[in-house]
């Protein structure tokens, strides 16, 4: 059975991924990972990140390109490493995968995408090196995919399904670095791909500006568009492929928990359970903030290297994370952005795709009534819907 493994930048976002139905999550460790402005993790969560994780598998990813000064970094944090609840490691640099193999004998290798694994010789090679899994680059085709497990059946294969793509080769950019010092290679890119830019001319074509202006907005030309196959995964299950990754450790929890349910829901499906409401599941995709889909380079159908004119799509605002109950009916409530009492919101859960209310209250720790509430204040919430720890609400945002 395929495995869905989904991001966690931080314990809340991998309490959430691990409700919303991850059967494994993948984490950023210190300043070895390529997202070091995700918050990452370190010596102190370590008992709390095998408490979340259960029984389900966790991956740290190692995927920066080493220095020498990191190398020495890394090596001395052996115990941190030990002291992690990991089941494997993901390595984009030969380099310390001999000290990884020493020390840590019993947790897998896998390969990171930033190695740029895109064919069947290649994949030989890692697996003879120790490698049990390798996670393709996005520019790999169904049909490499397929030729890929046909050369070597014994290994893992992992592809993201969801999320941000990069205009470069698998991540192999120095715009980040041209434009704001902050090196994509070294996990810390500024998306400057992303951008709104105003004028663009190229040297060989003077006069000549990109982008135009459309509806009135600036546009994002060097902007890939995000990656959703969602509807692709009973192909890339015949194809061989063992685990589908959800990009997006720096996102926001309601992210996590969105995309996480939609596509353990389609996965679900496919293995034969009956799912009511599938399809509300899959169209909640639309209502987190993304920018235009595209199926990648999974059938090479001319949209791959198409960049995208519009920025995010965003309908819908984080409210808060229900938290634990009080015993009158009352919850905890965190909240990231401010609520209104009486204003319309929406529930959101692992066993139903979303419901609207607009009779909730709101209490203070005594009890007594508030008329709202914002981010860091301490209130509490009651619904006339079945709603538990971990559930998140949200508000459409004014058109």
């Amino acid at each position: 059975m395929s495995e869905l493994l989904a991001p966690a930048g931080n314990l809340e976002k991998l309490e959430t991924v691990c409700r919303f139905g991850a059967d494994a999550a993948y984490i950023g460790l210190k300043n070895f990972s390529l997202r070091k402005r995700a918050d990452n993790f370190f010596e102190s969560e370590a008992t709390r990140m095998a408490q979340i994780k259960g029984g389900r598998r966790l991956y740290g990813a190692l995927n920066i390109y080493f220095h020498n000064s990191d190398l020495n970094a890394l090596f001395e944090n052996r115990e941190f490493l030990a002291a992690c609840p990991l089941d494997g490691f993901i390595v984009s640099d030969p380099g310390i995968v001999e000290w990884l193999q020493a020390n840590f004998p019993e947790r897998q290798l896998h390969l990171s995408t930033q190695a740029n694994c895109l064919n069947r010789e290649a994949a030989k090679f890692y697996h003879r090196l120790g490698f049990s899994r390798i996670v393709l680059g996005r520019e790999t085709s169904i049909d490499e995919i397929k030729e890929i497990k046909d050369a070597v059946p014994d290994l893992e294969l992992e592809v993201f399904v969801h999320g941000a793509m990069c205009l470069a080769y698998s991540g192999r950019c120095f715009l980040s670095r041209f434009m704001t010092n902050r090196s994509a290679n070294g996990g810390d890119c500024a998306h400057s791909c992303r951008w709104e830019y105003r004028v663009l001319e190229e040297k060989e074509r003077p006069g000549e500006f990109f982008p135009v202006e459309a509806d009135e907005r600036y546009t994002a030309v060097l902007s890939s568009k995000d990656l959703c196959l969602l509807h692709d995964l009973k192909t890339l299950q015949d194809a061989g492929i063992d685990s589908f990754k959800i990009e997006g450790r720096m996102k926001s929890i309601y992210y996590a928990a969105v995309v996480t349910r939609a596509y353990r829901k389609t996965l679900d499906a496919l293995s034969g359970a009956e799912i009511p409401d599938l399809a509300a599941y899959q169209q909640e995709l639309e209502k987190v903030s993304h920018r235009e889909f595209t199926r990648g380079f999974l059938f090479n159908d001319g949209d791959e290297t198409k960049t995208t004119d519009r920025s995010y799509l965003r309908r819908y605002r984080l409210l808060g994370k229900v938290g634990e109950p009080t015993g009158d009916g009352r919850f905890a409530l965190k909240l990231y952005n401010r609520l209104t009492a009486g204003e319309e919101i929406e529930w959101i859960s692992p066993s139903f795709p979303f419901k609207p209310e607009r009779d909730y209250s709101l209490t203070d720790e005594e009890g007594r009534p508030l008329g709202g509430a914002g981010h860091g204040q301490t209130v509490f919430i009651s619904s006339r819907h079945p709603i538990a720890s971990g559930d998140i609400i949200r508000k459409k945002e004014e058109d």
